[in-house]
């Protein structure tokens, strides 16, 4: 009997791609876990339990609505609305490949991949809308962005068979635009019917300032986002393939690229973020290190070809960018991000889709060439990805949510503190604590 040598080595990379994508998993997990630590030192001692639990239980929400149709969308939606919807996916939860199946190795762990990029897009939204939106609303959201719209346009724009790919040669490797853009938008349609936190503004209407309570934990949570954004980098990658006779990896398109391309990119455009963001904003520790988390976003959509100084140029660009933009729509539309989050993916994700069309002109958008890279197909995909599929579902939902009375917490308790709903604190307590900030309220103080 002959060795098979042929079935040996498609084997082994079978299980290099299953272990691949395993370990990104654990590694994203840390960009949940700098989530937490960078929304609870921005919120005040009175609200962090209630920050902490609501970015908990986001997990379970959408681990579970992934799994029941989150995933199948991804693979249905890719012609939609323009083709048919996709039937035979594999991707519904009765399928054998949704499962334990030997025959498969591969379904569950890149499940597990894009399962961890839709915690971060419901995180995302969440550190925007602290101190102020129930938790039931805020569960509602995470499974909207979550599960749905953020599955929809990755099915459209991050998908070798996605019409914005195939028809305008849409481009973003590692999701400026797919993820971080269109939670950008989710997070302001949201904001623009939540309204600010109680304080936020004074009685003439300019912003006041409501500073971490912890910037060394936000310090920190930033790092460990950082941390973990490699994990996502890789994640977007097809760990291994044969592009032209040339063993090398790819992007989510099939176009080539390396895990060493992208290592430089990461880390200049990481670079590059830091400086715009502690020179705009003369070394302020939380705008510093988010400028940081900016800059990255703002290089990902072309990060798998960039030379590492675009990278580094485009995340200082970026950065100034959403820094300017948030501060304008601040006082313009008296829009309280409580973290920058629109600014930092949105704007900044946004800015990154559509520079990415100007500088990788007329490169494939795909591996066979089929599709090219343009600035308005980028420019037509950052308004679908920020407008249509991120502003407008979560306005719409948030209009009605308020409607019913069920957004946003009654002004009584945002003033006390939203923990103070479950802690052990007597009634005495918490009217004593009412009328004290009321009275700070009424005569114009910050709370």
């Amino acid at each position: 009997m002959g060795y098979d040598m042929t079935v040996e080595v498609s084997a082994l990379n079978e299980i290099f791609v299953e272990f691949y994508y395993w370990i990104t998993v654990p590694l994203m997990f840390l960009i949940h876990v700098g989530f937490c630590l960078y929304e609870v030192s921005v919120s005040r001692a009175k609200n962090h339990l209630h920050t902490l639990m609501k970015n908990a239980m986001l997990i379970p929400m959408v681990t579970v609505t992934m799994f029941f149709f989150g995933f199948w969308i991804y693979f249905a939606f890719p012609a939609w609305p323009f083709g048919d919807i996709g039937t035979d996916t594999g991707a519904l939860p009765w399928d054998v490949t949704m499962g334990s199946n030997v025959k498969d190795h591969i379904m569950g762990v890149f499940w597990a991949a894009f399962l961890l990029f839709s915690w971060t897009a419901a995180s995302i939204v969440s550190g925007s809308v602290i101190e102020r939106i129930r938790t039931g609303a805020f569960l509602i959201f995470a499974v909207l962005v979550g599960s749905v719209t953020w599955m929809i346009d990755a099915a459209w724009g991050w998908s070798a068979g996605g019409w914005m790919v195939t028809e305008w040669g849409y481009h973003d490797a590692y999701a400026s635009g797919v993820i971080h853009g269109i939670c950008g938008g989710a997070a302001l349609g949201i904001l623009a019917v939540l309204g600010p936190r109680i304080g936020k503004f004074a009685p003439d209407g300019t912003p006041r300032d409501i500073p971490p309570r912890n910037p060394w934990i936000a310090v920190i949570g930033l790092f460990v986002i950082y941390t973990g954004f490699w994990g996502f980098y890789a994640a977007c990658n097809l760990p291994i393939g044969n592009v032209d006779g040339v063993w090398t990896a790819t992007t989510i398109y099939g176009t080539p690229t390396t895990l060493s391309t992208i290592t430089f990119n990461f880390l200049m455009s990481l670079a590059g973020g830091l400086m715009a963001g502690y020179f705009l904003s003369k070394g302020e520790p939380f705008w510093t290190f988010s400028g940081g988390l900016g800059g990255i976003i703002a290089a990902s959509a072309g990060n798998d070809l960039y030379h590492p100084l675009q990278a580094f140029l485009i995340g200082i660009v970026g950065v100034w960018f959403a820094y300017k933009m948030h501060y304008w729509v601040e006082r313009k539309f008296k829009i309280d991000d409580a973290v920058g989050a629109v600014a930092v993916h949105g704007y900044a994700g946004s800015f990154g889709v559509i520079i990415c069309g100007f500088m990788l002109w007329g490169y494939p958008a795909l591996q066979d060439g089929s599709a090219t890279i343009t600035p308005w197909g980028q420019i037509g995909g950052a308004i679908i990805m920020f407008f249509v599929l991120g502003f407008i579902p979560t306005w719409i939902v948030a209009k009605i949510l308020n409607a019913m009375g069920i957004l946003r917490i009654p002004k009584d308790v945002e003033l006390a503190g939203l923990d103070y709903l479950d802690n052990q604190a007597t009634a005495a307590d918490n009217k004593a604590i009412v009328d004290a900030e009321l009275a700070e309220a009424n005569a114009g103080s910050s709370v």
